[in-house]
């Protein structure tokens, strides 16, 4: 694929999702009673995603201190 063309394709699905996750929040979407806030969701997922690469951080740590006490 051209380069240009993945640039300007990323560009659309980045600006879209942004555009998407704001008017989703700004009016009430709501399906059979649920609401559809992506950016509320966005959030959420991305702080999960910070607390396990935490974690993983930790646990590397803890596994390479005790692989170095062994030698």
């Amino acid at each position: 694929m051209n380069k240009w063309v993945e640039v300007l394709l990323g560009l659309i699905l980045l600006v879209g999702a942004i555009l998407l996750a704001w008017s989703s929040a700004t009016y009430s979407w709501t399906l059979f009673g649920k609401s559809l806030e992506f950016w509320n969701a966005a959030w959420i997922f991305l702080k999960g995603g910070i607390f396990w690469f935490v974690v993983m951080i930790g646990f590397l740590l803890l596994i390479l201190g005790i692989s170095d006490l062994k030698d």
